[in-house]
């Protein structure tokens, strides 16, 4: 297995390092460069193709000539705190059908997620995760550009000082 040495940033945050085969857990911490999301708490989830992302306030438009669509993230549970209002082109559109069989439209967004110090494109799906732990998904998608996941290990990739993770859930 690859090294799991981790570095620290000016800023106190723990980041780990990139590997060729990047080890990952079954729940991380990863940051959305694209759309100024410095931190938000993800699952990664082998069961899913594509990526999911907690957003609200989903509008679709048109802008010369191409659709987009702008969205609200909420990346803190139970807080408006950091939250973001996005503009992206609208990469597709998706049927998504949960494990217990329910079938949702939803639209498909391009954006960089830099997971475990490694930063890769995605294609994201924008849905509401209100009720969810976590306000992110990662999927197969975007895991198979050189990550390894170990389903019994969380936070390889580091994570935020306490005082930031303690934004989640409102505390």
């Amino acid at each position: 297995m690859a090294s799991l040495t981790t570095r620290t940033c000016q800023d106190g945050d723990v980041i780990a390092p990139s590997h060729s085969s990047t080890p990952t857990g079954w729940r991380e911490w990863v940051r959305l460069p694209d759309i100024g999301v410095r931190w938000i708490k993800a699952k990664v989830d082998t069961g899913a193709q594509t990526s999911a992302l907690h957003a609200s306030d989903i509008i679709e438009f048109e802008r010369d000539g191409s659709d987009w669509v702008r969205f609200t993230v909420h990346p803190w549970q139970e807080s408006e705190l950091e939250s973001v209002t996005v503009e992206l082109p609208v990469h597709g559109r998706r049927i998504v059908r949960s494990s217990s069989g329910h079938a949702e439209p939803r639209l498909v967004v391009l954006m960089s997620v830099l997971l475990c110090g490694r930063k890769v494109r995605a294609e994201v799906t924008l849905t509401s995760r209100e009720s969810m732990v976590f306000r992110m998904l990662i999927g197969r998608e975007a895991l198979q550009h050189g990550f390894v996941v170990h389903p019994a290990a969380s936070y390889l990739g580091g994570r935020p000082k306490r005082s930031v993770r303690r934004r989640n859930r409102g505390h």
